[in-house]
């Protein structure tokens, strides 16, 4: 059911950007590109946030704006996420280095931009929200490393909950949530808006690295019934 919902929304999704895929192609992008130029977007994204940690380590207020710049800079280029894909599949252009291309930045994406927010945390002096982005990005590659180990041995393993959409999204809310609460926030609360970002990246790192298992275990499974009808 849950999957058969998350397909739909994929369709929905598809029929909003199909047009600028079309435009993209007769403007002669390839995937590679699109795929390049997410990065890039995500990379920019990670260095506002680190640019705003550093400016709060040197003793200025948080500005609270570039936080939620660069929460919409994950959202926007992480679309590009799916415009590569729809722009090899209509294109005509799809190819094996392309979607290996596209798996390596995607991992880079999202050491960077849960790295950017490590360090702006660390310079907010938010040890512990620093401790629990790092495992949430422990928790993300995993997702991915074990379901491309599995794939290599043969293995369908696409199972578990926070697969990198859903981490884009969550991310990418808490991360714009956290930067206009901040810029609304009464002056002398002592409501601290990177709570906000702290909590998102508690989800992650927790149900990323239970995805993370559950594919291990799901792999551990589907060898053991290979190997009885062998």
């Amino acid at each position: 059911m849950a999957k058969s919902a998350r397909d739909g929304l994929q369709q929905g999704i598809y029929m909003v950007i199909n047009p600028f895929v079309h435009l993209l192609i007769r403007m002669g992008f390839t995937p590679n590109m699109v795929t390049t130029v997410g990065f890039l977007g995500n990379v920019a994204a990670a260095i506002v946030i680190g640019w705003a940690g550093y400016l709060a380590a040197q003793g200025a207020p948080v500005d609270w704006s570039l936080i939620t710049i660069g929460g919409a800079l994950i959202i926007g280029f992480s679309l590009f996420d799916m415009l590569d894909g729809q722009v090899a599949r209509l294109g005509g252009m799809a190819s094996t280095f392309g979607a290996m291309y596209d798996s390596v930045l995607d991992r880079y994406c999202e050491l960077f931009t849960l790295g950017g927010i490590s360090y702006y945390l660390i310079c907010c002096g938010n040890l512990p929200g620093a401790a629990i982005t790092f495992l949430a990005l422990i928790g993300s590659i995993m997702v991915s490393y074990v379901r491309a180990r599995a794939e290599g041995l043969g293995l369908e393993c696409k199972i578990g909950f926070m697969q990198r959409p859903e981490r884009v999204v969550v991310t990418a809310v808490a991360t714009i949530a956290t930067g206009i609460t901040g810029q609304n926030l009464a002056e002398g609360s002592a409501f601290d808006p990177n709570n906000i970002l702290v909590a998102a990246m508690c989800i992650i790192a927790v149900f990323a690295n239970i995805t993370a298992f559950a594919r291990v275990s799901h792999s551990r499974r589907e060898i053991e019934r290979l190997e009885k009808r062998s």
